[in-house]
């Protein structure tokens, strides 16, 4: 049981650690621009967008992002980040 725990407890981290790289990848494309189509950047940004938007899409249907003037914040991103936190806390 201890095995599976920990098999658990890495895969969440890496969707954790997949969470953050895109959150600086969205900001390097807020802050640098869009990057060329085939460069590095792009390929890394499709990558981990084809991991990481399955598991966001289906909490963004439920709770859709907040509109701040003229940011929008991404509570999906925020909930899943935190249910990753949690369960992690309780696997130990």
């Amino acid at each position: 049981m201890g095995l599976v725990l920990a098999l658990v407890s890495l895969v969440l981290l890496l969707v954790q650690v997949l969470l953050i790289v895109r959150a600086v990848l969205d900001w390097t494309v807020t802050l640098a621009g869009p990057s060329a189509y085939g460069s590095v950047r792009s390929r890394l940004t499709a990558g981990v967008y084809a991991v990481t938007e399955p598991i966001l899409a289906p909490v963004r249907r439920v709770v859709p992002p907040l509109r701040l003037g003229g940011v929008s914040l991404d509570l999906a991103f925020i909930l899943v980040f935190l249910a990753i936190v949690i369960i992690r806390s309780l696997i130990g």
